[in-house]
C-alpha cells in the first residue's frame, strides 16, 4: 500500500475529528494573518503618514494629538496659531517648503482640509495625477479623495455645503456651549462647495478628506481679519536635519506655539498601539497551542483506534519507518491543509473588511501582498504540526505488533 494513499485514507476515515483539526489550524492561521495584515498597515501607515514634513508647528499641547489631526485626520487640533508664522518660515533659510493648514468642519464625517495645492507636488511627487478633473485653484473649489468619492458617490461638479465641527454632530454629543451656532450653521449652509477633481489612490489617510484652499475657514467662518488669521497647523519640510532642529528649537520657544519632530510624535503613537497589541498576541498564542493540542488529540485517537491496523501492517512486511511516516504525515496533511485554508482565509477576510478596517482606523490593508512574517508563520505551523504528530507516532512506533492482537 503506498504512504499517501494510505495517510489519506485514514485521514477520511475520521471525517469529523480530521474536520475538527483542520478547523483549529485554519481559525489560527487566518487570525495571524490578519494580524500580520494589519501590523503592517499600521508600519506603513506611519511611514508614509507624513511624507517629507520632519517638523511640524501647532498651538501648544500634546505632540502626538498635533501630529494625528495633521497628517492623519484624526481626533481634534491643538488650537490655532497665528497665520503671519508661515511668512517668517518660507524665508527662513532652514526651510525647504512650508505649508499653512486650516480644519475644523467636515462633509459627511470626512474632515474638509484647506491647504495650498502644492501639498501634494511636496509630498507625493509630480508624478501623482489626479485620477479625474483638476487641482483647486480658487475659494470653493475642492478635490476629494478616492475613499471619500467612492463611498459618497460624488462626481466631478458636485456640490454640497459642509457642516461645522470634525465629525457632524461631535460638539452636541460633548455638549459644548454653542451661543451661536446657529450663525455658525447658517454661514455654512451659504458656503457652497464644487467638486473640481478626485485623487487618485494616495494609500494614506488624504484618501478619507476633501481639500480645498486654505482660505475657506476664514471666509465660512467669517470675523477673522487679515492681521489676526490663524491657521490650525504648520506642515514644514527642512532642507537638512540640523535644519530640522534649528526650526523646532527657534519656532518652539514662541508662546503658545509648539514645534514637534513629527517622526518622533509618530513613533510615540505607534509604540502605544503596539503595546496595546500585546493582548492579541497573547490570544493569537493561546489559538495556536490550542491548534496543537487538537493535532495532537487526534493523532492519539488515531492510534488508538487503530492499532490492529498497525499491528497487521507490521506483520505483513512494513518497516516501523511506514508506520511512523503514515501517522507523521497525517499530521502534516492535516496541518498543510489547515495552513493553507487559513491563509486564504486571513487575507481574503482582510480584502473584504479592507473598506471597513480604512474607514473606523484609517489602517489601508495590502489584502494579498505576502509579508516576511507569513515565512515564519509556515515555518512555526510545519514545525508544530510535526512536534504534535511526533508524540503518538512514536507510541505505534514502539509498540510489538503482536501485543497489539492481544486483549
Amino acid at each position: 500500500m503506498r504512504l499517501v494513499a494510505l495517510v489519506w485514507r485514514n485521514m477520511l476515515h475520521r471525517k469529523t475529528l480530521s474536520l475538527l483539526t483542520i478547523l483549529s489550524v485554519t481559525i489560527t492561521a487566518a487570525l495571524v494573518v490578519f494580524l500580520l495584515l494589519c501590523s503592517e498597515g499600521l508600519e506603513q501607515g506611519a511611514e508614509k503618514g507624513y511624507g517629507p514634513f520632519e517638523v511640524t508647528i501647532g498651538a501648544k499641547g500634546s505632540a502626538s494629538q498635533l501630529a494625528l489631526n495633521t497628517y492623519y485626520h484624526v481626533g481634534a487640533p491643538t488650537g490655532n496659531v497665528p497665520f503671519s508664522l508661515l511668512s517668517q518660515l518660507q524665508k527662513d533659510e532652514s526651510v525647504d517648503r512650508a505649508y499653512a493648514m486650516t480644519t475644523g468642519d467636515n462633509y459627511n464625517g470626512f474632515p474638509i482640509v484647506g491647504i495650498e495645492p502644492g501639498y501634494f507636488a511636496s509630498r507625493y511627487g509630480t508624478e501623482k495625477q489626479m485620477a479625474g478633473g483638476k487641482m483647486y485653484g480658487k475659494l470653493g473649489e475642492t478635490i476629494v479623495g478616492s475613499h471619500v468619492a467612492s463611498s459618497l458617490g460624488l462626481h466631478i461638479g458636485d456640490k454640497f455645503q459642509g457642516a461645522h465641527g470634525l465629525i457632524k454632530g461631535l460638539e452636541e454629543a460633548e455638549g459644548e456651549d454653542h451661543g451661536d451656532e446657529s450663525v455658525e450653521e447658517e454661514h455654512h449652509h451659504n458656503f457652497t462647495y464644487t467638486v473640481v477633481g478626485i485623487l487618485p489612490p494616495l494609500f494614506t489617510s488624504d484618501d478619507r478628506a476633501v481639500f480645498t484652499t486654505l482660505d475657506y475657514a476664514w471666509a465660512v467662518h467669517e470675523g477673522q481679519d487679515a492681521e489676526h488669521r490663524e491657521v490650525t497647523s504648520i506642515l514644514i519640510k527642512p532642507k537638512t536635519l540640523l535644519g530640522a532642529q534649528l526650526i523646532k528649537t527657534k519656532y518652539g520657544q514662541i508662546n503658545n506655539v509648539q514645534a514637534i519632530y513629527t517622526s518622533k510624535a509618530v513613533a510615540d503613537v505607534v509604540n502605544v498601539i503596539d503595546k496595546g497589541t500585546g493582548a492579541l498576541t497573547v490570544v493569537t498564542i493561546i489559538c495556536i497551542l490550542l491548534a496543537a493540542g487538537t493535532i495532537l488529540l487526534s493523532l492519539v485517537a488515531a492510534v488508538n483506534e487503530r492499532k490492529k491496523d498497525v499491528a497487521l501492517l507490521r506483520l505483513i512486511g512494513k518497516s516501523k519507518g511506514f508506520i511512523w511516516s503514515s501517522l507523521i504525515g497525517e499530521g502534516l496533511l492535516l496541518t498543510v491543509i489547515g495552513l493553507v485554508l487559513g491563509m486564504l482565509s486571513g487575507h481574503l477576510g482582510g480584502y473584504l473588511s479592507r473598506e471597513a478596517v480604512f474607514e473606523y482606523t484609517g489602517l489601508q490593508l495590502q489584502s494579498f501582498q505576502f509579508m516576511q512574517g507569513e515565512w515564519l508563520l509556515i515555518a512555526g505551523t510545519l514545525g508544530i504540526g510535526v512536534l504534535a504528530s511526533a508524540g503518538p507516532a512514536l507510541q505505534a512506533y514502539r509498540v510489538d505488533p503482536l501485543q497489539l492482537f492481544k486483549s
